[in-house]
């Protein structure tokens, strides 16, 4: 189990660790040893991800997420396969606890009376600027 919240638990049979060859510089070792690792995270399977949790992982996981709900997490940052299985599992956790949080609603607010009256005397002044850039009339 992975545990997200207070009361919240993902069990790890939904999750799925394929461990395939990195690619890029590292010579020897990145031809021979499979230290990149391919998580995969069954979302849809899970019951505790329903609903709008559900809905705002999708939003956050993006083009990580297939359509019949699995999220792909690429972790290739680092030379040995346990980091970048530990960096995966970690950044599944961090993306399930930034899905499970619920946003806050945003209030509608006015602008006071003061910053109101602020906006307008800038407006004012910026005016009197341009006015005495203006070329004089000449009266004949």
């Amino acid at each position: 189990m992975i545990r997200i919240g207070p009361d919240i638990e993902v069990p790890e049979g939904l999750i799925e660790l394929d461990f395939v060859r990195s690619s890029g510089p590292g010579g020897q070792n990145v031809n021979k040893v499979s230290t990149a690792v391919q998580l995969r995270f069954r979302a849809g399977g899970c019951a505790v991800l329903a609903g709008e949790t559900l809905n705002r992982l999708r939003r956050l996981a993006g083009r990580q997420m297939t359509a019949d709900g699995v999220l792909l997490i690429d972790a290739r940052r680092f030379r040995s396969q346990a980091q970048n299985r530990a960096d995966a599992l970690k950044r599944l956790e961090v993306l399930l606890r930034r899905a499970v949080e619920r946003p806050k609603r945003r209030r509608k607010t006015r602008p006071t009376a003061a910053s109101r009256q602020r906006r307008l005397d800038a407006k004012r002044r910026r005016g009197e600027v341009k006015k005495l850039r203006r070329k004089l009339k000449e009266e004949s």
